[in-house]
């Protein structure tokens, strides 16, 4: 967990065009989200935002500042009580060409007040959210964001189902959700009647983590080898997932990843962008924004088969020691999963 920290009288990397205030980009990150939702700055958007921000979410694009201001203060009327924990930061890029941050938090809030879920609750909610955003000069120029908003509703005491129907229905009368299923190509996991994509040889010796990463991820989810967890994963390996779930040891994993693919079988995962930090050797610090595509064919958590074709956008943090996963948190939205399988056909 990443504390809050004062203002420092010197900066402890180069940081042209930003404040004088931060340190650093971690500072930078955690501060300012401090300002503008804990302290309540809203305006401060203004100046950490680019007027022509993309804010890409699991359910569309957000374009522009004043589109961010306004979700800001909806959900600040909706949670005045809105705490934010900083958990970890992982980044890499400079000044002169940008940074890539992820920022990883839990949130912390009572719902008090009108949401767009409808009258307040009284409930207490607790979720984890990671936003992968570009920042250069000060400004955020494009961010995606991965929020665990299952946990939210379920906690909020809703029926996740019945309200992802009605929302999904009513984002189609609003024309913020097309009427017609987009995306209804083949999943490419397959080389036709063939394999899946083979592994590539790795691009230098030695242990390259980007490779480990990409290479476990292809291998488990796309080439269905449930086996190799255990060349990947420690015994007691723990992951943080959606829904506030805990999951321990390689039998957790390994059902995790059936049961998403036993629901959607042609289902392919694919890494987006990879983020390396390390703060000792041999022990590093991951983030990988991926998307995953798939068809409702089959049964389990998400309810009878439905065949609507679905894609999933989301982030993990790894955690690796010694060439092997020690802990990772993994977040999606699993209400948008449900509104894209229940919403109107």
């Amino acid at each position: 967990m990443l504390a809050l920290k004062g203002t420092s009288p010197s900066r402890r990397q180069p940081l042209a065009g930003f404040d004088p205030d931060y340190v650093d980009i971690i500072d930078y990150i955690v501060r300012c989200t401090h300002k503008i939702w804990e302290e309540r700055n809203v305006g401060l958007l203004y100046s950490h935002y680019a007027s022509n921000v993309v804010v890409h979410t699991p359910d569309s694009e957000i374009v522009g500042r004043d589109k961010i201001i306004t979700e800001t203060i909806k959900m600040q009327a909706a949670f005045p009580d809105l705490r934010i924990y900083a958990e970890d930061v992982i980044w890499s890029g400079d000044d002169k060409t940008g940074f890539h941050t992820s920022h990883r938090a839990t949130w912390v809030a009572r719902n008090t007040g009108y949401s767009r879920y409808g009258a307040p609750t009284g409930r207490r909610v607790v979720y984890r959210e990671i936003a992968h955003c570009i920042v250069k000069e000060n400004r955020i120029t494009e961010e995606w964001t991965s929020r665990d908003e299952l946990a939210m509703v379920w906690q909020m005491g809703l029926d996740a189902f019945d309200l992802a129907r009605r929302v999904a229905a009513r984002e189609v009368e609003d024309g913020f959700r097309p009427p017609i299923l987009l995306g209804t190509g083949e999943v490419e996991r397959l080389l036709g009647q063939t394999t899946p994509e083979q592994v590539p040889p790795p691009p230098q010796e030695g242990f390259d983590v980007e490779y480990f990463v990409r290479r476990a991820i292809h291998e488990i989810w796309n080439w269905r080898m449930f086996g190799k967890i255990r060349d990947y994963y420690l015994p007691n390996f723990q992951s943080y997932n959606s829904s506030n779930r805990i999951l321990y040891g390689w039998g957790d994993l390994e059902v995790f990843v059936t049961q998403m693919l036993a629901a959607f079988p042609d289902g392919r995962m694919l890494p987006d962008q990879v983020l390396v930090n390390s703060d000792e050797p041999g022990v590093y610090r991951v983030a990988v924004r991926w998307y995953f595509q798939g068809t409702h064919q089959g049964p389990g958590l998400y309810g009878e088969p439905t065949g609507k074709p679905v894609q999933i956008m989301g982030t993990t943090h790894y955690e690796i020691q010694n060439e092997k996963f020690v802990r990772e948190w993994y977040v999606f939205d699993e209400f948008s999963l449900l509104k894209q399988i229940y919403g109107p056909a």
